[in-house]
């Protein structure tokens, strides 16, 4: 041993010994990488452990690492070598365990082609069925996070033949209580979990660590119901893939659902808390409540308070996962009624997390939408409320502010339609009407849309004027010129002057419409109505002329071009006339998509507007 002087580490030397040990497992090692058989067997006969000599620092031996890497043949080989070289079978050595607490069965419930060396170990150590890793897996739990359907198929058969009763049924759970249920849900082996389902229908009731069940689970997946993008398979062969993954977690979906009864375990229709209208109160009237209270708490005095779990419904409405919440509705359709913990229905819900496409399946059911609306929260919130209650503020919206703005008053008057006028004066317990709860929540909001808009209008106004003072010019300098003796145009008699003339015309009207239209945007009050309809309007017919201007201004030049050659002017010319038009298309190029997501969020405007109109003339029919 020596010490480096700067160092406050010692370094050991390496004996000859510990080179050869290094050395023989360097070319393990990558004898097992290349997956090269022969190589691994002739150095394992040179070993004294042979297939059981530890390899990595993890404490992985060399079975366990040809079983990781699904070389099945080898590990069918290196068996063999063991019972050749050691006349009674090594058992100690094929239950060791790795430092993550795998053994050897663990790594070859990875593969699932592998059931043939699975058989040979347990043939040999049965006992390793029941060995968990520090991660509290079997191997049977290995095979279904792994998806291997044949692995799962035999090592459940081979629990079913060598255990019973406890013994059996610990093999299908974890020490946080999931289950194999559970845990190919999780990981997304819809097909797997359909098949355990069925076989074991009583794991659809049992609950993790979080009190979750399988179907709960589910319902957080949004994303098991979506279509992914790949690009790795070709285009019918990805359809196919996505169909099929759709089909399973839809019938497994319907499986669960058709056993699950949670939604019968929900909080009273009663209102906890009474709708208040003003947020004054007399002082007998809050000591008559608060008697109600000890009355009601003497009642519930003894007896064990149960909070009631959330619903596969609520949650699938959280996280959006429509295929679910139909799915539920329409094998229970009284399931709609549920009512969570917090007093919440699946209104509060839908709104709360912005799940709009929930709400309107909930709003055609016309029965029960009538006494959901009224529902009122054990916080004192309507559903108008929850429409000023993000879901997580925390989490940053990268949207244009002034969208984000509009959207939020959109959805505000949405709900507001199918509430009655009374709902406007309800008070929370905090003392807020939904409006002002609303305009609390987003203030921050609505001073990022104002500067926003400012910019915007700004740097528009500036466009505006820039094409309007092309245009003005381009009407002084036409198109070859005026003539000497007559001063008239050259090309008067030319169709396409007659083009050019009418789209530049055309284009600084549009230009200087557009900029008195920004120009309102900036000298305007920006208050929070304001953003819903009348800004919003102003910035479209804003941006719509001068996408107009500039279409226009385009038409002039091309109208241009084609009299400059007609007119055999050099190319020179022609070139740096286009060049100069060159700002002007970017800029049309890279505000399209600003235009066609504001006309998106104006089109539920223009809808209710039309509504309005079409409702009016019935009553006045």
């Amino acid at each position: 041993m020596f010490f480096k002087h700067s160092s406050c580490y010692s370094i050991m030397e390496i004996s000859t010994e510990d080179k050869i040990k290094h050395n023989i497992n360097k070319e393990l090692y990558s004898a097992l990488m290349k997956q090269e058989s022969n190589k691994v067997i002739r150095l394992c006969q040179e070993l004294q452990e042979g297939p059981l000599h530890i390899l990595t620092v993890h404490d992985d031996t060399v079975l366990h690492l040809a079983a990781f890497s699904k070389q099945t043949n080898l590990v069918l080989r290196l068996l063999k070598e063991l019972e050749t070289r050691f006349p009674e079978f090594p058992l100690d050595g094929l239950k060791h365990c790795n430092d993550l607490g795998d053994t050897i069965l663990h790594d070859i419930a990875t593969f699932d082609r592998s059931d043939l060396a699975a058989k040979l170990i347990l043939d040999k150590a049965p006992d390793l069925l029941r060995v968990r890793n520090k991660g509290g897996d079997s191997a049977l739990f290995r095979a279904v996070r792994y998806g291997n359907e044949v692995m799962f198929k035999f090592l459940d058969e081979q629990v079913n033949q060598r255990f019973h009763g406890d013994e059996r049924e610990a093999c299908y759970y974890n020490y946080g209580g999931a289950t194999v249920l559970h845990a190919s849900v999780r990981c997304q082996h819809f097909d797997l979990a359909l098949s355990i389902a069925k076989k074991y229908d009583y794991l659809v009731h049992e609950r993790d660590a979080d009190g979750m069940t399988a179907l709960q689970l589910l319902a957080c997946n949004r994303q098991a119901f979506e279509t992914q993008k790949r690009y790795r398979v070709p285009m019918v062969e990805c359809m196919h893939q996505q169909k099929q993954r759709h089909e399973s977690v839809l019938e497994l979906a319907k499986f669960l659902i058709a056993k699950d009864t949670s939604w019968e375990h929900s909080e009273s229709a009663l209102n906890k808390v009474e709708p208040r209208y003003h947020k004054y109160r007399l002082k007998s009237d809050v000591s008559k409540g608060q008697e109600k209270e000890d009355q009601r708490g003497v009642a519930q005095e003894g007896q064990a308070v149960t909070k009631v779990a959330a619903s596969p419904l609520i949650l699938a409405t959280k996280s959006g996962c429509t295929e679910i919440v139909e799915e539920i509705l329409k094998t229970y359709p009284q399931a709609v009624e549920y009512i969570d913990s917090e007093g919440c229905n699946i209104l509060h819900v839908a709104i709360k997390y912005r799940q709009m496409q929930i709400f309107d399946i909930v709003k055609k059911m016309d029965m029960p939408m009538r006494r959901l609306k009224i529902k009122i929260t054990h916080k004192g919130n309507s559903i108008l409320h929850m429409v000023g209650i993000k879901e997580d503020p925390e989490i940053a919206d990268m949207r244009i502010p002034a969208h984000l703005l509009q959207e939020n008053l959109l959805l505000f008057e949405r709900v507001k339609d199918v509430c009655s006028n009374d709902f406007f004066e309800i008070i929370n317990n905090d003392g807020k009407t939904a409006e002002a709860l609303f305009t609390k929540a987003n203030a921050k909001l609505r001073s990022e849309a104002k500067d926003w808009l400012k910019r915007t209008a700004e740097n528009c106004t500036i466009v505006a004027v820039l094409i309007a003072t092309v245009a003005f010019a381009a009407a002084y300098t036409i198109p070859g010129g005026p003539s000497q003796s007559t001063g008239y145009p050259v090309l008067m008699d030319h169709p396409f002057f007659v083009i050019f003339t009418i789209g530049d015309v055309l284009s600084i009207t549009f230009a200087l419409t557009s900029m008195i239209t920004f120009l309102s945007i900036l000298t305007s009050s920006f208050m929070m109505h304001e953003f819903r309809r009348s800004l919003s309007e102003k910035l479209i017919l804003g941006f719509t002329l001068l996408i107009l201007s500039v279409s226009t201004m385009m038409l002039a030049f091309a109208s241009t071009i084609i009299l400059m050659i007609h007119y055999k002017e050099r190319w020179t010319k022609i070139a740096l006339s286009s060049m100069a038009f060159l700002p002007v298309t970017i800029f049309a190029v890279s505000y399209f998509p600003l235009y066609v997501s504001l006309w998106k969020n104006f089109n539920y405007s223009l809808r209710k507007l039309a509504k309005d109109m079409r409702d009016y003339y019935i009553r006045k029919a």
